[in-house]
C-alpha cells in the first residue's frame, strides 16, 4: 500500500505544480487571441459578466497530465513491465480522445463567434464511435469482462453488455461536459471522484487505477488555482469531455460498470436533468419542470451562490462515492 499512495503522491503533486505552471503560461495566450467564452442569452443573465473569459483552459491539466503519464510509462517500460499497462493506455486514450473532440467544438465555437460549435450529431457520432472503438479494443485485449457483479451476485449479459457500455460511456462522458457551467463546479466534482479512485487503488494495490487517480487529483486541484469563483478560465468542452471520460473510464478499466453509475452520480443527474427539462417542455407545450436546466442553474434561480452550489454538490458526490464503496 505503501508504495501505492507513495507513487501517487509523486503523480498528483507532480501534475498539480505542472498544471498550475501551464494555466498561468496558457491565460494570458488565450487572452491575446481573444478566445473567450461568449455567453448565450437564453443563459443566467448574471453570468454575462463572464462574458470573454478565456476558455480552452482544459489544455492546460491535459498536457501536463500525459505529460507525467508518458514518464511513467517510459519507467514501467524500463522495468520491462509495459504490456502490463494496456488497459490503462486505453483509458487515457479514451480520455484524451474525448478531449480532442471537445477541442475541435471550443474551436469551432471560438471561430464562429458564439456559443454554438459542433451539432449535436456530430458530436454524438463521434463519441459513440469513439467508446466503441474503447470498448473493443478493451474486449479484443481481454481487458474487458461482460459479467456485472452487484452485491456479491454475478451475471454474465454477453454481447448486450458491450452495447451497455459504449452507452454508459458516451452518456457519462456528456454528463461531465453539462456539469461545467458554474466556476469550479465540475473540477470539484472530479476532484471528489478522484480521490475515491485513490482510496481504492491504495486497498486493492493497483498502480493503474491510482495512476488515473492522481491525474484527477492533480489536475482538478491545480486547474481550480484559476477557476474557482470568481473564474479567471473556464476548462471547455475540451476539459470537461476529458474529465467525463477519465473518470467513467477507469471504473470500466476496473470492471466495475455499476460503480462507474455510482461514482458519477453528480454528472448523470446533471444529464437527466436537462434532458428532463426539454422532455418535459414538448411533452407540455411550454411547461418547465426546472426553473432552468441543467440542475444547478435551478440552483441559481432558486437564489444560491455559485460557491454554496460547488460545496453542495461536492458533498453529494461524496456521499455517492461512499455508496460506491459498498459496491465494490
Amino acid at each position: 500500500m505503501k508504495s501505492v499512495c507513495a507513487m501517487m503522491a509523486v503523480i498528483s503533486a507532480a501534475v498539480f505544480l505542472l498544471t498550475v505552471g501551464c494555466e498561468r503560461i496558457l491565460i494570458p495566450i488565450l487572452k491575446s487571441h481573444k478566445l473567450g467564452q461568449k455567453i448565450l442569452e437564453i443563459g443566467p443573465r448574471w453570468h454575462k459578466n463572464k462574458d470573454g473569459t478565456p476558455t480552452m483552459g482544459g489544455i492546460g491539466f491535459i498536457v501536463p497530465s500525459l505529460v507525467v503519464a508518458a514518464v511513467f510509462f517510459i519507467l514501467r517500460a524500463v522495468e520491462g513491465s509495459s504490456s502490463d499497462w494496456i488497459p490503462l493506455a486505453l483509458t487515457l486514450g479514451f480520455a484524451v480522445g474525448n478531449g480532442l473532440i471537445g477541442f475541435v467544438d471550443d474551436y469551432c465555437k471560438l471561430i464562429k463567434k458564439q456559443n454554438e460549435g459542433l451539432n449535436w450529431w456530430q458530436k454524438l457520432v463521434l463519441q459513440l464511435a469513439l467508446a466503441a472503438a474503447y470498448v473493443c479494443v478493451m474486449a479484443y485485449t481481454h481487458n474487458m469482462t461482460t459479467v456485472v457483479t452487484l452485491f456479491g451476485k454475478t451475471l454474465d449479459l454477453g454481447w448486450l453488455y458491450y452495447v451497455l457500455a459504449v452507452l454508459v460511456l458516451t452518456g457519462i462522458v456528456n454528463g461531465g461536459n453539462i456539469t461545467d457551467g458554474i466556476d469550479g463546479l465540475a473540477a470539484s466534482v472530479t476532484c471528489v471522484i478522484g480521490g475515491f479512485y485513490a482510496l481504492w487503488a491504495a486497498v486493492v494495490l493497483s498502480e493503474q487505477l491510482g495512476v488515473i487517480a492522481a491525474l484527477l487529483v492533480g489536475s482538478s486541484l491545480g486547474f481550480l488555482v484559476y477557476n474557482f469563483h470568481p473564474a479567471r478560465v473556464f476548462m471547455g468542452d475540451t476539459g470537461s469531455l476529458y474529465f467525463g471520460a477519465l473518470t467513467v473510464g477507469a471504473a470500466f478499466m476496473m470492471n466495475q460498470p455499476v460503480v462507474a453509475v455510482v461514482v458519477t452520480a453528480v454528472f448523470i443527474v446533471e444529464m437527466l436533468s436537462s434532458l428532463l427539462q426539454v422532455g418535459y417542455f414538448r411533452l407540455t407545450h411550454g411547461k418547465r419542470l426546472f426553473k432552468m436546466a441543467p440542475l444547478h442553474h435551478h440552483f441559481e434561480k432558486c437564489g444560491w451562490g455559485e460557491v454554496k452550489i460547488v460545496a453542495v454538490f461536492s458533498a453529494v458526490q461524496a456521499v455517492f462515492c461512499a455508496l460506491a464503496w459498498f459496491l465494490l
